[in-house]
């Protein structure tokens, strides 16, 4: 457990907080960047700015040298066997569209594929547009009243006709802690791959992929305290070895004549293009920053916070806090009775407090819920039980305008 000196710390790591009187509740959306991130990437552009694999200049080489480094600490930060496993993407959402274009031609008619109903957009429409190009059927794991998988619906939806389940570690609406073991495993019995968006999960649950044997394991760099624009995509070798190219362009060609092209192998032939040097470099720092401080330690103080948040609002009057008796992470949701989220959200705004209100990219789960959307406060490394305080306070007096 962090100490109040030790969050201190590493707040002012964070120039946001020194610039800005806001208490930012908004995580799950974006975190804040420390500034050894900003540096590294500004110190890239200024120091050393080059293209990647392609020339022998000094420059060139350094620069190539610090991406592949950045490569090597994901593959250890997420503990995947191998370093060509690791693609880097744009984010998340780009991700999960690479294994859905790779693995089109791998999907036949009447082949199925499985989500859940809680997932975010990103992680259904790919499927959907998969599914009514091949003529497959996609199938929804449906949620309880806990707001978790119906695991006993999902038994009778896995057929040995599923090709892919892809499902979140952790729901990006409520903070669901989804049985992602348990799901790989019954899946793998059918020789069904899994995909899992980890988005919600990286900086605040320790990631093995090889303990969880996910086939896929997705994420994107500035949900853990790293910049935009840039996602990772961790896929067994034996699976990616059999993808095609997703782009094509510099960077993955080994020969092209004007009758054919050779691509080089993983992890390049999945990676066309310039790619986002200064955004990898940058996520280096980012992993080096969750690492000095121990996710077990993140995720021990965020959960604090998260008990302490359920506790206090829970004293106000017409409050719905969703599913907070279910297995959360770092992510409160909740309603007030007679109150659009939305207007809630911008009085809040008007007292300096970020938080997300609106459907959260998950429509499905809120048309089920019968609820146009929630306010969603979701921690860092950052927040502190001060901030829950004030926000509290904020919100009451928020409510005595309606």
């Amino acid at each position: 457990m962090f100490s109040y000196e030790e969050i201190k710390t590493i707040r002012k790591q964070f120039t946001i907080f020194k610039k800005k009187n806001i208490i930012y509740f908004d995580n799950a959306a974006t975190t804040q960047k420390p500034f050894k991130v900003i540096k590294a990437i500004k110190k890239y552009y200024c120091n050393f700015n080059s293209n990647v694999n392609r020339s022998f200049h000094f420059l060139g080489q350094f620069s190539s040298n610090c991406l592949e480094l950045s490569r090597n600490n994901v593959q250890s930060f997420i503990n995947a066997k191998y370093r060509e496993e690791i693609i880097f993407t744009s984010g998340a959402t780009e991700s999960i569209n690479l294994i859905a274009f790779c693995i089109y031609k791998f999907i036949k008619t009447s082949d199925n594929i499985i989500i859940s109903h809680s997932e975010h957009h990103s992680n259904i429409t790919p499927w959907q547009v998969l599914s009514q190009k091949k003529k497959a059927n996609l199938k929804v794991i449906p949620v309880n009243s806990e707001g978790e998988l119906n695991l006993r619906i999902f038994k009778k939806l896995i057929t040995k006709k599923t090709k892919l389940i892809s499902i979140s570690h952790v729901t990006n609406t409520f903070g669901i802690i989804n049985p992602i073991k348990r799901l790989i495993k019954t899946a793998h019995k059918y020789n069904s791959l899994v995909l899992i968006d980890g988005s919600q999960a990286i900086s605040h649950i320790t990631i093995d992929v090889q303990n969880l044997d996910c086939d896929f394991y997705v994420f994107s760099s500035h949900k853990m305290y790293g910049p935009t624009g840039l996602g990772i995509l961790y896929g067994k070798k034996k699976i990616l070895d059999k993808f095609p190219p997703y782009k094509c362009g510099g960077g993955m060609i080994e020969k092209v004549t004007l009758k054919k092209t050779i691509f080089y192998g993983l992890p390049f032939k999945l990676e066309a293009g310039t790619p986002n040097i200064a955004g990898i470099i940058g996520t280096n720092k980012a992993l080096n920053f969750i690492v000095n401080y121990s996710i077990r330690k993140i995720n021990t103080y965020e959960t604090k916070l998260l008990k302490y948040a359920i506790k206090i609002l829970s004293n106000i009057k017409g409050i719905k806090i969703y599913y907070k008796n279910s297995k959360l992470t770092k992510i409160l949701s909740f309603n007030i009775e007679n109150i659009h989220s939305f207007d809630l959200g911008k009085l809040l705004n008007n007292h300096g407090i970020a938080v997300r209100t609106g459907k959260h990219c998950a429509q499905p789960i809120m048309n089920y819920l019968k609820i146009n959307g929630t306010i969603r406060i979701s921690f860092a490394i950052y927040n502190t039980i001060e901030e829950i305080d004030i926000f509290y306070n904020s919100l009451i007096k928020c409510l005595s305008f309606f």
